[in-house]
């Protein structure tokens, strides 16, 4: 999923990771849409998450480089791997309005922007505890 900050020119792509099971967001970076980006995410994971989960994506190349084979599948659509994420972004687009794609309400600094992912994370992990 991707944003900008202050103008369009500015794209910032939010990588996420979620937890099927729990639907918990337990990785987050944004940035770039490079090996760097995905570097980021995978770093992001907690420990026991690189060692054991398996990571569904969709095909960009940076996946691949970037996470280890045996805990890596690349999917389609069609298998239903990726519906949790794609939910999730559909409701991050609909709650944080500097999300929108048309929008008034934009960030003027990145780290407002980053801000303002991580505190609806934060929200939105903290509603599945109750």
């Amino acid at each position: 999923m991707w944003s900008f900050v202050n103008d369009k020119s500015n794209k910032q792509w939010i990588w996420l990771a979620l937890d099927v099971i729990t639907r918990e967001i337990v990785g987050v970076y944004v940035g770039a849409r490079s090996k760097q980006g995905a570097r980021q995410l995978w770093n992001s994971l907690p420990g026991i998450y690189r060692q054991c989960a398996v990571a569904y994506t969709d095909f960009w190349d940076a996946y691949g480089c970037v996470f280890p084979k045996q805990r890596h599948q690349a999917v389609g659509k069609e298998t239903g791997q990726t519906c949790y994420i794609e939910r999730f972004n559909c409701t991050m687009r609909q709650r944080v309005s500097r999300l929108v794609r048309k929008t008034l309400s934009f960030s003027k600094k990145l780290e407002n922007h980053i801000g303002a992912i991580w505190m609806f994370v934060h929200h939105y992990n903290a509603s599945l505890q109750d």
